[in-house]
């Protein structure tokens, strides 16, 4: 008989579809659930009974595929190290990527030790996302084979030892695939809906979450521009993010965008798409997918944010999990706070975290 598989249903198409592909080959199938705490509206009531009838769309889709269902309360660990994070991140003046942190501590984390304690020997997911074994021992992690699903970038902060525990059914498949197996096996009638990013702040906007359940006070302050002139007045940078063009609210004769935000005097520099530009970043917090990092300048492809298209440049390492970023073209909107993500041809080299950007027009910073 087959090793034991955990699956991480989230209540969605694609972890469904691949807990049915591991059983048709035979595998052991438990499904997983965790809750986040983040599961219903403000103010809906949670309703009577078990535990996992809260969940109510999972366990249908556990007992149509044939599988044993677990539902693990994250809602602890969930608050603690991705809510905490995303508030504190944004408290800092940067714009958080609360998925990554997700998938290394709560899903290839605690849910991961869950599956194992259960007698599974690899936890599976429905990213869209492949490994593969080297000669070596090590492991890669490689992009999906649908290009415009691929979700490498939000697993590139997992570490070997996790990768060895893992598995990605949908990477060799198009999500268009996926659809059409799940429609053929009668799996779309029991889905009330598809997964979704940030799922703690998916019933209200996240400036309404932060002010809300955060308690992030109204801080008003000056809008400037890169040549240091007010030109109008903000109410709180928690509202802003770099690049941002919509909702800024000032006239001008092109349209403004946010540049920086000013943590120090508490003000929102902005300015020409123009002034978005750079050549260079800093990323720090790098983890190396094959554990170790070059010892010299290295060429990559970088992809700043998961919609970017990644962008040729020279990676030279400073030290352990450190490392400067040089671009071939200048980009736009690098952000402090998201993540930056390494890759040659289709393997993930590594990823990390933004922490500054230079060669922009405005350094001499108003």
């Amino acid at each position: 008989m087959k090793k034991t598989v955990a699956v991480a249903l989230s209540g969605g198409l694609d972890s469904a579809v691949a807990a049915v592909l591991l059983k048709k080959e035979s595998y052991r199938v438990i499904g997983l659930h965790f809750r986040t705490g983040y599961e219903l509206a403000p103010g809906e009531a949670i309703p009577s009974g078990p535990l996992s009838r809260v969940n109510s769309w999972t366990q249908r889709i556990s007992d149509q595929i044939g599988i044993p269902l677990e539902v693990i309360d994250c809602s602890q660990a969930f608050e603690s190290k991705v809510v905490r994070y995303f508030t504190d991140t944004y408290r800092s003046g940067q714009t958080p990527n609360p998925c990554m942190v997700c998938n290394q501590r709560i899903k290839f984390g605690l849910v991961l030790e869950r599956a194992k304690a259960l007698g599974a020997s690899t936890l599976a997911t429905g990213h869209y996302v492949r490994i593969r074994q080297e000669a070596n021992g090590q492991f890669s992690l490689l992009k999906g084979v649908d290009r415009a699903k691929d979700q490498s970038y939000f697993l590139s902060l997992l570490t070997q030892r996790q990768l060895s525990r893992a598995m990605f059914p949908l990477g060799s498949y198009t999500k268009n695939q996926v659809q059409k197996m799940a429609k053929a096996w009668g799996l779309t009638s029991c889905l009330s809906r598809e997964s979704q990013e940030l799922c703690f702040v998916r019933h209200q906007s996240y400036k309404e979450f932060l002010s809300k359940s955060a308690g992030f006070p109204r801080e008003p302050g000056p809008i400037i521009n890169t040549r240091g002139q007010t030109i109008g007045h903000h109410q709180g940078l928690h509202a802003y993010t770099i690049g941002q063009r919509r909702g800024i609210g000032i006239p001008g004769p092109e349209p403004y965008y946010v540049i920086r935000l000013d943590k120090e005097q508490n003000r929102l520099v902005i300015g020409s798409k123009s002034e978005l530009a750079a050549t260079e970043c800093m990323v720090t917090h790098i983890n190396w997918i094959e554990t170790k990092p070059p010892d010299k300048p290295i060429s990559v492809q970088t992809r700043i944010r998961y919609r970017h298209r990644e962008a040729e440049s020279i990676l030279t390492p400073l030290g352990r999990d450190r490392a400067t970023v040089r671009f071939s073209k200048a980009q736009y909107a690098i952000t402090p706070g998201q993540a930056a993500v390494f890759y040659q041809g289709e393997r993930v080299v590594g990823g990390g975290w933004i922490t500054g950007h230079f060669n922009h027009s405005h350094l001499s910073r108003p």
